[in-house]
Order: structure tokens, then C-alpha cells, then sequence
């Protein structure tokens, strides 16, 4: 039976007499929309996967880096993003001895330096896609109509972090399928005993702000009812479906006749004002 019930991850997390979450494998980069905050709990909810783990919508992989599937596919349209997944799986002593470098060297002036640059090695191009994403604004990931990155410099200069562990995400990655690809492709593989990790970017209908309207132009009204199309598809075969979205009437409407809907509060510390910052309400869809 579809319903929809209202709670709070991060109170489940402060509740007495609750016991110390396990450690889990923290994601190299600042995605705005990440999944750290609610990893854990769907860790707990995802369980065991049985069959394979797969991800259409990579970012910053959070939900995968708790789960730890012994098999996997991560998938992404963003090509700059998957090559650096794969760097990391290849030439992870080259993408760190570059970002080590890149440490030494950071400043305003060779920030905007690294972003006119297009390197045409994988190592160098994940390092400066990590390089970018640790010292541009807020960790926006943002291109203009020619596909070039123009974030501007952030206030953060902390290249290397004390949580980087690039040997450990080499073997984690190891045996991972990634791939640049339409999240439909990977989602028409599932089958049962598979699981379905969905954060598509959060497009509504009918609501204009700004950041809704530059995830129009990625994803479009039509790409949400394809999704869930696709994975209703997916669900028939016997895949088990887990799906993050934005808390709007209009995904309620797309979703509420095949899956159970959930809502639940997040902080959000991505905007350029407080008043843009503070509790968003998402939703988490199952199936």
C-alpha cells in the first residue's frame, strides 16, 4: 500500500542509547544535492543487495560508499565526472601526486588558470575536476552553453583533505562498472535482486525558481516522467527501487500509484544567502 509519512534522519541518529554508527567510506567530493546526510539510513533500509547495485545518477557516489556492493554500475551523463571515477580506479597515485602539486600551487591566480585548462590526460583531468570542485564556490558543479565549467574561486583552500583516501576508493572501485550513459540505459538492465539508487537532479513542473530552471535545462519535466517510467519497468522485472526527489506536489502525483513515498527534512548549506539556506523537506520513494 502507497503512503506518505513525515520524519527526521538526523534525530533517528541522535536518539539515547542508539549505537555508534559503523565508519563508513567517506566521498571525495562536495556535490550539491549529495546524499551524505542520509546515507546511513539507506544503507540500513538498501540491507543486503543480493544481485547488482546500480546508481544512474553518480554525483558524489555517498550512498554507494556506504552501501559497498560487491557489485556495482555507476552511471552519469557527465562525462568530466565518470573519468574522474575512473582515474581513481586506474591512476590513483597520479591523480594524488597532481592534486599534491595543486596544493603547493593554489591561489586565486591558478585557480582561474586550472579552469581554462582542458588536459588531455585521465589523471590530470581528475585532478582538476577534484581540484575545482574543493576550491570553487560551494562545490557547484555548473557549466555555461559551451559545456565550460565557470564557477568562480570559493573560499575554501584546502586542497588535500585529512579524510582523502585515494588507495582505499582505488580498491573500492575496482571491480565497478562506470559508465557514461542516459540513466535509462542503466536502469533497463536492472533485473531481480538488483537495487536502484536514483538522485536525479530535482526538477518539478510548474515552480520557477532559479535553481529549478537550471536543472530544467538538464533535466526536463519529461526526463522525470521517463524516469519513472523506466523504473516502474524496472520494478515489474523485480528490482528493488530506491529514489531520492524533491518534496512537490508534482512528484508526489508522478509516483504515489506505484511506490510508498516518504518525506523527510534535510539542511541544506548550499545558496549564496541565508535566506536560501536552512531545513528543505525531499522525499524518499521505494519500491
Amino acid at each position: 500500500m502507497n503512503f506518505v509519512n513525515r520524519f527526521d534522519f538526523d534525530s533517528t541518529l541522535k536518539e539515547a542509547g542508539s549505537a555508534a554508527p559503523t565508519p563508513i567510506l567517506l566521498p571525495f567530493l562536495k556535490w550539491a544535492g549529495g546524499k551524505r546526510w542520509i546515507a546511513r539510513k539507506l544503507k540500513d533500509r538498501i540491507g543486503s543487495v543480493s544481485g547488482c547495485y546500480i546508481e544512474p545518477f553518480l554525483g558524489s557516489a555517498a550512498v554507494y560508499f556506504s552501501v559497498l556492493p560487491e557489485r556495482a554500475v555507476l552511471a552519469d551523463c557527465n562525462l568530466e565526472l565518470v573519468n574522474t571515477y575512473r582515474a581513481l580506479q586506474l591512476q590513483h597515485k597520479a591523480v594524488l601526486r597532481h592534486l599534491t602539486s595543486y596544493q603547493m600551487l593554489h591561489s586565486a591566480e591558478f585557480y582561474y588558470q586550472m579552469r581554462d585548462q582542458r588536459p588531455t590526460t585521465l589523471a590530470k583531468q581528475a585532478a582538476r575536476f577534484i581540484y575545482l570542485n574543493r576550491t570553487c564556490w560551494n562545490g557547484l558543479y555548473r557549466v555555461n552553453t559551451r559545456g565550460e565549467f565557470n564557477v568562480p574561486i570559493g573560499t575554501k583552500d584546502t586542497v588535500l583533505l585529512a579524510s582523502d583516501d585515494f588507495s582505499q576508493m582505488h580498491t573500492t572501485l575496482k571491480n565497478v562498472r562506470l559508465r557514461c550513459s542516459d540513466f535509462q540505459e542503466s536502469i533497463d538492465t536492472a533485473s531481480a535482486g538488483d537495487v536502484l539508487f536514483c538522485d536525479p537532479p530535482y526538477t518539478v513542473r510548474h515552480k520557477f525558481n532559479g535553481f529549478v530552471k537550471y536543472n530544467e535545462n538538464l533535466f526536463s519535466w519529461a526526463d522525470q516522467v521517463r524516469l519513472r517510467n523506466s523504473l516502474v519497468r524496472a520494478q515489474d522485472r523485480g528490482a528493488r527501487i530506491f529514489i531520492t526527489n524533491a518534496d512537490h506536489e508534482s512528484i508526489h502525483e508522478l509516483y504515489v500509484r506505484d511506490f510508498a513515498i516518504e518525506s523527510t527534512s534535510r539542511f541544506s548549506p548550499i545558496g549564496g544567502a541565508n535566506a536560501v539556506r536552512g531545513q528543505f523537506s525531499e522525499l524518499l520513494i521505494t519500491g
